[in-house]
């Protein structure tokens, strides 16, 4: 068993710290945010994540998992302490480094015997090293510590199974003592032999900045040959099934739509393109990943007034506003571009999601009317856009749904549904690269 310190209860904190207490270990969870600490003393989750309210209960009721604010305690009784805290970006695509470097420095004044620090944010490539470096300046003199980086892989919506099953882990470490003890954190991974890749600390920072660069660039791709597909009248389900059958490409990350958002694709992908350019570097390829996801929500927005001519005094219908499913998460979600412009050009705007109101109530600062569930958010309107592909809106009566709206107008900018089915029922139907029925 591992004595584990998570510094930092927010989404990566909460459930990398959750599920390696499932594992066996102690962990003990610190926050500077009291009121987060006393929630989750609680058993109650500020975040909606399916299955981590369970995880947390059986851990805090076993003893394995504990909430606190008191950073010296913690660091104490750990022998591992991982720095898992915000890294946003900052207004020119850069990384805000603050948090983590607050954190260092708070970890570096409570050190005392022999340590091992890992580095879980996702931070720029030679950060880690330089926390190292601020921990060596910091730390008392006769502190042993060795640092580790350790990013983190986890999907919104599925990052409880992500971490409990995941396709691998990426280790950036450089002596055997802390090589050793980082096998034992990660012991059940081993006995169902999941992959461990042990590497450089600056190796494995670019790792996480690499796979994350590349699902982007699979998701703008098929985009981009979702719009060449309307050109011709193809059909981009056809053509990414075609692709995605040759064993070199996968079938994942190949669905056209309005684009990916979220808290790591957009944010990670400008901070790769902000550190190439750092160095003297312009990543052609990275930087137009970004733009053609960019232009997606205008497409979408575009599909709705080519479909009834003018926006001014129409209602619109959004089914979906978290920027996937599963989750509460609107960061960078693809609704409140959609919203906003939909406002601008004078549209009224119905809204409903299964988990994300309350949070797009407090934050999004958009003047739309909030329904109880699909059929109310049709209620009247001139056209429905779905955003979103909750299960829930996979399988709704189309039937009532066209009877509640004024004109059955409805883009599809997740390709839920099949064209010739909505045409049969009575909709103008547009999707992204199957053309307008």
């Amino acid at each position: 068993m591992i004595r584990i310190c998570m510094l930092g209860t927010g989404y990566v904190g909460l459930v990398s710290g959750s599920c390696l207490a499932d594992f066996g270990n102690t962990v003990r969870c610190v926050d500077i945010d009291a009121g987060r600490i006393k929630m989750l003393q609680d058993g109650r989750i500020p975040i909606y994540e399916p299955g981590l309210g369970e995880m947390v209960t059986r851990n805090l009721r076993s003893g394995r998992l504990l909430f606190g604010t008191n950073l010296k305690e913690a660091v104490e009784n750990s022998d591992v302490i991982f720095i898992a805290v915000g890294t946003p970006a900052a207004s020119d695509g850069s990384t805000d480094l603050g948090s983590v470097f607050a954190a260092a420095e708070s970890v570096a004044s409570q050190l005392a015997g022999k340590k091992i620090i890992v580095q879980k944010s996702t931070v720029p490539v030679g950060t880690t090293r330089r926390i190292a470096a601020l921990i060596e300046q910091r730390a008392p003199k006769n502190v042993q510590f060795e640092i580790v980086a350790n990013p983190e892989f986890l999907r919104e919506g599925s990052a409880v199974d992500d971490f409990l099953r995941p396709n691998r882990v990426i280790i950036g470490v450089e002596s055997e003592w802390a090589r050793n003890i980082m096998k034992q954190v990660y012991r059940p991974l081993y006995l169902i032999e999941t992959p461990i890749v042990l590497t450089t600390l600056e190796t494995a920072e670019l790792i996480k900045y690499a796979s994350n660069a590349f699902l982007a660039t699979k998701i703008s791709f098929i985009n981009e040959i979702a719009a060449i597909a309307e050109l011709f009248g193809a059909n981009i389900d056809h053509v990414a099934k075609g692709m995605g059958l040759d064993r070199r490409i996968g079938p994942k990350f190949l669905h056209a739509g309005v684009g990916f958002g979220g808290s790591c694709l957009p944010k990670d992908v400008s901070s790769l393109i902000h550190q190439s350019r750092s160095r003297g570097y312009a990543p052609q390829l990275i930087e137009a990943v970004l733009r053609i996801n960019d232009g997606l929500a205008s497409l979408a927005v575009q599909k709705t007034r080519e479909q009834l001519n003018t926006l001014d005094g129409k209602t619109i219908g959004v089914l979906g506003l978290a920027f996937k499913p599963n989750t509460d998460d609107l960061r960078d979600a693809p609704s409140i571009k959609i919203i906003a412009s939909l406002l601008d050009d004078k549209s009224e705007v119905r809204v409903f999601d299964p988990a994300a109101m309350n949070r797009f109530k407090d934050t999004a600062g958009l003047n739309v009317t909030y329904c109880k569930d699909a059929y109310d958010v049709a209620r009247g309107c001139d056209a429905l856009i779905l955003v979103t592909e909750w299960n829930e809106f996979r399988e709704l009566d189309l039937g009532r749904l066209k009877e509640a709206m004024r004109d059955p107008v409805f883009v599809d900018c997740r390709n839920v549904y099949k064209p010739g089915p909505m045409s049969e029922q009575g909709f103008r139907y547009s999707s992204f690269g199957r053309g307008t029925f």
